[in-house]
């Protein structure tokens, strides 16, 4: 039996009066895609930044790759994942070769690497551009060069398909694939289901905060 990499059970988190999200259950186990739907104040966001380690549940218990979600986990845990807003962050003064170099020695990785990522998205002639020249699709697809260059565990997508162009709305599928085929699990955020569902084994839709399972990929 697979051990999960997301295991929520019953998970909840509330700003002082307001409950943005209550009593979430689901379980992501190795090589799946879980997709998360629902309208705008839904809690989507919440969720995901619950996944990332980026806020603390205020009820029920949950792991994430293996750390509890009541504590803070180490660097390690924290490198085995990656979260793409539906914004690109990177630094606008530095070129998209240093952008993604900076994320390298932080990891530990060979500045090779950075190279080969950035020709695989097809930005190897764009190295030296700077960030605020680029466009928004190249910055989105300088984010998948760096999903492809440090191999997370857990892939989190916000609104994946928002503003890309053609190259990078393709590398979203490749990018998802190849996670998934390595034995990582992704959850993707959208409101645009029919382009999320050939990525994904399963849906949950957020209800008033609550997650309830949707729609089967088939």
């Amino acid at each position: 039996m697979n051990v999960p990499l997301i295991n929520l059970d019953g998970v909840g988190v509330r700003f002082g009066r307001l409950t943005v999200l209550r009593d979430v259950s689901l379980r992501v186990d190795p090589g799946e895609g879980v997709g998360i739907v629902g309208p705008n104040g839904s809690g989507k966001s919440t969720l995901l930044r619950v996944l990332a380690t980026l806020l603390r549940p205020t009820e029920g218990k949950g792991t994430v790759l293996g750390a509890p979600l009541d504590r803070e986990p180490s660097p390690a845990i924290r490198r085995r994942m990656a979260l793409l807003g539906h914004l690109p962050a990177l630094y606008d003064e530095l070129t998209l070769e240093e952008n993604l170099e900076f994320v390298a020695r932080l990891a530990g990785i060979a500045n090779a690497s950075v190279k080969r990522s950035l020709e695989k998205v097809g930005l190897g002639g764009a190295m030296d551009r700077r960030a605020d020249h680029s466009s928004h699709g190249m910055l989105r697809r300088v984010e998948f060069a760096r999903v492809l260059m440090t191999q997370p565990d857990l892939l989190l997508l916000d609104e994946a398909h928002a503003g890309l162009d053609k190259m990078a709305a393709m590398l979203v599928e490749a990018t998802v694939a190849e996670v998934k085929r390595r034995g990582g699990c992704v959850v993707l955020v959208s409101h645009e289901p029919d382009r999320m569902l050939p990525l994904v084994e399963r849906t949950y839709e957020l209800v008033g905060g609550t997650a309830v399972e949707g729609l089967v990929a088939t």
